[in-house]
């Protein structure tokens, strides 16, 4: 492949040139002993428990990592072995893992939605030799791979009721209580493992959840990933010792870097959040200053939003909109380095004095200074809701094979609909077919196990194709316009991007999700669900009874409000593009029943056989 003149390579390999010597000789395990060191009373753990709080300082947290290290070592953990963990995120996950790697193995999280199967495949895949398990609901995950695998020695679980009475399983409190012993004997051993610890070593393996097929191993190495923390904390604009949330799984890639690793540069406070649904109540507690969220995530805390200023008088809806109008043309205005006008600026700062301060403080966004999303586009509604408020929701990109975002929009370099800038000393180039390549220190040398996957993802001048398409403007910004193999064509022969589609449709908070079709079909049709949460909420606002979601889509005022959805929509596509049916489904997607991945994107090919009946309905056909 040929590669383009770049004016901007100097440049990149500059940075690139930078951080590598920054980074030099780093591993996670250096990391951590130097925060410890350095800052050993400084809160880096915190869970909530009957009466509050529970936190662990960094001193304490490493102790605790290398008397489970210890653990590790003592249960036969060679270099190089594979420690496999499914739980909720709380400290222990981070201990367990950190641990692991500390003892010279390779930590893996799994997905607890994928099924057993899939378990079974990665455990495989990997060459697990131990696991480390939640309780009952985790168990049933592993149960087959137990079964199949008599090199998965060891069974740790965390709840002790949940533990089964067989000397291949033992308790958390039993695991920790072996290290602490072991450590107290021999610390030189374990010592001796993470000094060994090299920075290509193999940091962890994340599996891919994927929209089909069986998931597939990404290795992350030491180098990799502390080039993209320290590479974030350039662009960021961080403070030391702040405030996040964790609450994503461990599996994604995101949450990952951003909880995991990054605190180790930075210093920062986790509170961890198991229960998804707590998450609204955990920000107003911790008031992070970063945090990110999927698109999902942004879609139902504005949803959220929404409902309750319904309630209000029409006038205060009025002064709401006004001063939110205000916020939007304040960060409209600071695109790409821009300066916002004296008067932008005036408006601005009398409507976050009298409004928007107020509503952020009360969500739990008042000391935000990053707000991230990515795993999906954001609709430009919701951007555009949040930046009203003054939160300027900044999307990035990247992927597991990336070590997470490669592009990224910061706080003094963004503009609204991109999903950023190269990360520093990244390359990026768009091929003659509209995807978008990368090239850099992140990149994974290859999937695991599988040479010819490695071979589709690494061409032969190092580019890491990413499977998406995309533009890159002349400021170097990248738009992406839809995954590669997902923009379907007409029988009319017009490629369609289905994701442009489905974001119109979403903007709507009574929109839940939505599916658009149309291969090889004379015009896109559209799958819809509602919003579980944001559609109840509506129907309550506006007088509507009724029995539940089923119940709703079928209620004619609901049926006319996503009509006028699907209206609005189409005046903003192509003709070719535009909606011609829609079917309003009587439930919502979800991981459970597998229309959505974990990171909440649409598994295609699950609707499209899944509702192959109603989509031939649609098209006249059934």
């Amino acid at each position: 492949m040929s590669e383009r003149p770049n004016p901007r390579r100097q440049d990149t390999l500059l940075q690139r040139s930078s951080l590598e010597e920054q980074v030099a000789g780093s591993t996670i395990c250096l990391r951590f002993r130097d925060i410890a060191e350095e800052h050993p009373d400084a809160p880096a753990y915190s869970i909530r428990a009957e009466h509050g709080w529970e936190t662990l300082t960094f001193g304490e947290a490493r102790r605790e990592v290398l008397a489970i290290a210890a653990g590790f070592v003592a249960l036969g953990l060679a270099p190089g072995d594979t420690v496999t963990l499914m739980m909720v995120n709380r400290p222990e996950h981070v201990l367990a893992d950190l641990g692991a790697v500390h003892a010279g193995g390779r930590p893996i999280s799994v997905y607890a939605t994928l099924a057993p199967e899939q378990v079974t495949y990665i455990a495989r895949d990997s060459e697990a030799k131990i696991a480390v398990l939640g309780g009952e609901y985790e168990l049933k995950r592993w149960g087959q791979a137990l079964a199949e695998l008599p090199g998965l020695t060891k069974v740790i679980v965390l709840d002790p009721a949940a533990c089964p009475d067989d000397e291949r399983f033992m308790t958390w409190e039993e695991f920790v209580a072996l290290g602490k012993e072991r450590y107290d004997t021999d610390a030189q051993s374990v010592d001796e493992r993470w000094r060994a610890v090299k920075p290509h070593d193999t940091l962890t393996v994340l599996y891919t959840s994927g929209t089909t097929g069986n998931p597939k191993g990404v290795p992350l190495s030491h180098h990799s990933v502390c080039y993209n923390a320290a590479g974030l904390d350039l662009v960021s604009d961080l403070p030391t010792f702040g405030t996040q949330i964790s609450y994503l799984t461990y599996a994604h890639i995101a949450e990952r870097v951003l909880s995991l690793y990054l605190p180790l540069f930075k210093g920062s406070h986790v509170h961890f959040c198991p229960d998804v649904t707590q998450l609204s109540t955990v920000l107003r507690e911790v008031r992070p200053v970063l945090f990110f969220g999927v698109p999902r995530v942004w879609e139902k805390l504005m949803a959220g939003l929404l409902a309750v200023m319904e309630t209000q008088p029409e006038e205060q809806q009025t002064q709401a909109r006004a001063a939110m109008a205000a916020g939007v043309r304040f960060i409209e205005a600071g695109q790409n380095g821009g300066t916002p006008s004296a008067e932008v600026v005036a408006a601005y700062e009398r409507a976050d004095a009298g409004l928007l301060s107020i509503v952020r403080s009360l969500i739990g966004f008042d000391r935000a200074r990053w707000l991230a999303s990515s795993a999906a586009p954001l609709s430009s509604e919701v951007q555009r809701f949040f930046a009203g408020l003054g939160m300027n929701v900044m999307e990035v990109y990247g992927m597991t094979e990336t070590t997470g975002a490669f592009t990224v929009n910061s706080p003094h370099r963004y503009k609204l609909g991109s999903v950023g800038a190269g990360m520093p000393g990244i390359e990026i180039r768009i091929a003659d077919d509209g995807e978008i390549l990368m090239r850099g220190p992140i990149a994974t040398a290859g999937y695991l196990n599988l040479p010819e996957a490695t071979s589709d993802l690494i061409d032969e001048d190092g580019w890491l194709h990413t499977g998406d398409v995309g533009s890159l403007d002349n400021d170097g910004f990248v738009r992406i316009l839809d995954r590669k193999k997902e923009i379907f064509i007409t029988s009319g022969g017009e490629n369609i991007s289905p994701a442009n589609i489905e974001n119109y449709l979403k903007e709507h908070p009574l929109i839940g999700q939505a599916l658009a079709y149309g291969d090889r079909r004379p015009y896109p049709v559209a799958l819809i669900t509602l919003d579980a949460e944001a559609a109840p909420a509506w129907a309550t606002n506006r007088g509507i009874t009724f029995t539940g979601l089923a119940d709703l889509t079928q209620h004619p005022d609901v049926l006319a409000e996503v009509t006028g959805v699907v209206n609005r929509a189409n005046e903003r596509l192509a003709r070719v593009q535009q909606i011609k049916r829609w079917k309003l489904l009587p439930v919502e997607w979800s991981t459970d029943t597998e229309e959505l991945t974990p990171k909440f994107s649409l598994r295609r090919r699950v609707i499209h056989t899944k509702y192959s009946d109603t989509i031939e309905l649609l098209y006249g056909t059934g």
